[in-house]
């Protein structure tokens, strides 16, 4: 069993297509999530100290336990938590990927974008 993880926002919207994409992407059998509205924010600000402890620790479970093997950082359209326009949550993603690459050097980390019909993208 081959794993990858998911820090994705907790809108049902979401889910399957990002899951989807990594499977692929990754070539992985599973895809563990941790959500919270807006984390590309939550992680690029690093002012929740709570909050971005919480994704850490579960992040660290995927890793240490399942040996994931990829990490995504997702952002996506119409999100209530970040209503940010994409340009601004790339910024954000970026932010997060720095921030997460810190902790996880040896693990490859992507940013993801979901637009308005569900697509999702890889941000650059």
């Amino acid at each position: 069993m081959r794993f990858c993880t998911v820090i994705n926002c907790m809108d049902g919207r979401v889910q399957i297509p990002v899951i989807s994409y990594l499977r692929n992407r990754f070539n992985v059998d599973y895809v563990d999530s941790i959500t919270e509205p807006a984390p590309n924010l939550i992680l690029s600000e690093n002012n929740n100290k709570a909050l971005v402890e919480s994704i850490l620790a579960r992040l660290k479970i995927s890793i240490e336990s399942h040996q994931s093997i990829g990490v995504a950082i997702a952002g996506h359209y119409d999100c209530a938590g970040n209503p940010a326009p994409k340009e601004e949550q790339a910024i954000h993603i970026k932010k997060a990927i720095e921030f997460l690459r810190q902790r996880y050097r040896e693990i490859e980390i992507i940013g993801l974008w979901v637009d308005e019909s569900w697509k999702v993208c890889e941000i650059i």
